[in-house]
């Protein structure tokens, strides 16, 4: 049964705005007013079946921004459209493994570990039940967006929703690592798309 807290009007999106330019921050911030992005973010977790009560964070953000954040976590230094943080010890969501990221534990089991000491497991969060749970962070680059949706040729706001739903479905597990994990969430992506412009 779907939990009706996704149907309250509290907001599933935490936003802020740092784009390192205040004409930039009231762009993204007179967009983001135009769009439903609460909609959005519930209808992504309706589609990928999620019942529970959730929140996130959302940062638009800068090019330099990102870049850091991609070189530190992701060995890239380079700017890119979207990151996702999840908060999650395992993904949310029922799918094929290919289509997920892997659970820290999995993901470094075959890590070389001779020399080190095995450490006692750390004990696992459990959210409780009256309380929403944190899925984690996304980060979407306010140039990189523009530069995209001018190249692409389509609106700022279909690239913005794009990189956000792409997000929100990385921090519920999905991961583009894959050829078939790729298929998967733009297939998705662009079917939750589809349906928020044929009810809006």
């Amino acid at each position: 049964m779907f939990d009706p807290s996704l149907e309250t009007d509290d907001p599933i999106i935490d936003l802020s705005i740092n784009t390192d330019s205040a004409e930039d921050d009231t762009a993204a911030a007179v967009l983001l007013e135009m769009l439903d992005v609460e909609q959005l973010a519930r209808q992504t977790l309706r589609t990928v079946n999620i019942e529970q009560s959730v929140m996130l964070t959302l940062v638009i953000g800068s090019d330099n921004e990102i870049q850091t954040l991609n070189r530190q976590y992701r060995g890239q230094d380079k700017p890119t459209d979207v990151l996702s943080f999840p908060l999650l010890d395992e993904p949310l969501v029922e799918a094929p493994a290919d289509w997920l990221w892997q659970p820290p534990d999995e993901a470094n089991e075959n890590e070389d570990k001779d020399d080190e000491p095995e450490l006692p497991a750390a004990p696992v969060f459990v959210t409780p039940a009256e309380l929403r749970t944190n899925l984690g962070d996304i980060m979407i680059s306010w140039p990189t967006t523009l530069r995209q949706a001018s190249e692409a040729g389509h609106p700022i706001a279909d690239e913005l929703l794009f990189l956000l739903c792409h997000g929100i479905l990385h921090l519920v597990g999905y991961d583009d690592q894959t050829t078939s994990g790729y298929t998967e969430m733009v297939r998705l992506q662009k079917a939750i798309l589809t349906g928020l412009a044929r009810e809006g």
